[in-house]
């Protein structure tokens, strides 16, 4: 019976984020062109601060307490409904307006040299609308480690699909 259970929010949540992508997938797909490869090679972060899922697992199941870093989700609010890294918390949409309103003020509460993880996964990660203005802002706001979880496809299958711990909460209206 925990096999069934599990398979079935799995598959809900797989069900959930490709419904949830695919009203994307035109803005998404941009004609291929040396403009879009450049694009690409352009991302705001060092390789340094990629970060792989298994290492983020890693890290959260040796961390405790101060040692967590704080994992922020800057995404669609439905996916991260759906499910999320363990703890991970949502302050807005990074490719709204609104959203990084948001995100910034909760930022503002923070240290600027606050571990913070932040990742999107709502699909494939070079063509992401999330992830690159959340770790602008960071940077623009002045913090000093930040790190941005890798998810080339998705997080359903970078992180659900490989069997990572994930939790599920409802957000308030």
């Amino acid at each position: 019976m925990p096999f069934r259970s599990k398979l079935s929010s799995g598959a809900v949540l797989c069900a959930i984020g490709i419904s949830g992508t695919l009203p994307l997938a035109s803005v998404l797909q941009p004609a291929q062109s040396d403009a879009s490869a450049q694009e690409k090679a352009a991302d705001p972060w060092p390789n340094s601060q990629l970060l792989q899922a298994a290492d983020l697992v890693r890290e959260l199941s040796g961390a405790k307490g101060t040692n967590s870093p704080t994992i922020v989700y800057v995404g669609f609010r439905t996916l991260f409904e759906g499910g999320h890294v363990p703890d991970a918390s949502f302050h807005g949409t990074a490719s709204k307006e609104e959203g990084l309103a948001e995100l910034k003020k909760w930022l503002a509460t923070l240290p600027r040299s606050a571990s913070l993880v932040i990742y999107c996964g709502c699909c494939p990660f070079d063509r992401c609308p999330n992830i690159r203005p959340a770790y602008s802002t960071l940077h623009e706001m002045g913090f000093t480690h930040v790190r941005v979880l890798a998810l080339p496809t998705s997080f359903a299958a970078d992180w659900v699909e490989k069997g990572y711990p994930m939790q599920k909460r409802a957000l308030m209206p």
